[in-house]
């Protein structure tokens, strides 16, 4: 999703949501560095795991207790060098971060507790000409985030409230939207069950000129 003819030579990119780390390792391809922040402690573990030794084994479950022992590794052409991982909340990022030229926040909305106080933080953290690039199926649950701090998905004076229009709204002030695709993905539970969901991804350039 990211232009790499947009950005410079150096770029710095923020991969908040990182997980185990493939998305950062994948964005050190086009850019000088890249810092992956994840809330889970166990997550960070094993992106710095992947870092360090280029793999890692886990147990993939087939049905009830059977289970396969399968070995994740960092793609080749990788320099690991450029990776950082770090513990953090997406809700309370720092201005110490710095500023980047490329951030992703790859199906982490709708996980946050305040997702609106996340987005309006987005601007101080990214340098004009910046590409944001938020990915979200949307999925709305009241274990994550009240309703009240949803951005869509429910009735307003009437009207279908979505979450796109939130974004919008949100973000709007601070970044011309370039483009939206939507992002097919599948989650594997178990050999005989999947979950397929399609993300919405929006693609936003910070205002202002580097």
């Amino acid at each position: 999703c990211f232009d790499s003819g947009l950005l410079p030579n150096d770029a710095r990119a923020l991969d908040i949501g990182c997980a185990v780390g493939r998305s950062s390792f994948e964005l050190s391809r086009i850019c000088g560095s890249v810092l992956g922040i994840d809330y889970s402690d166990r997550f960070i573990e094993t992106a710095n795991v992947l870092k360090e030794e280029g793999s890692v084994s886990y147990l993939r479950v087939d049905e009830g207790d059977l289970t396969t022992k399968l070995t994740a590794r960092v793609p080749d052409g990788i320099d690991v060098s450029r990776v950082t991982f770090q513990q953090g909340d997406a809700t309370r990022l720092t201005e110490d971060l710095g500023l980047f030229d490329a951030l992703l926040a790859a199906n982490l909305i709708d996980r946050l507790t305040d997702p609106i106080a996340f987005l309006k933080a987005l601007p101080g953290l990214m340098n004009p000409g910046g590409q944001l690039v938020i990915t979200s199926p949307y999925t709305w649950l009241e274990g994550y985030t009240s309703r009240q701090n949803w951005l869509g998905g429910f009735l307003k004076d009437g009207q279908r409230a979505s979450s796109l229009s939130t974004l919008e709204s949100v973000l709007e002030p601070d970044f011309v939207k370039v483009r939206e695709a939507d992002m097919p993905f599948l989650i594997r539970e178990h050999a005989r069950k999947f979950q397929w969901s399609v993300a919405q991804a929006t693609i936003w350039i910070r205002k202002g000129r580097y």
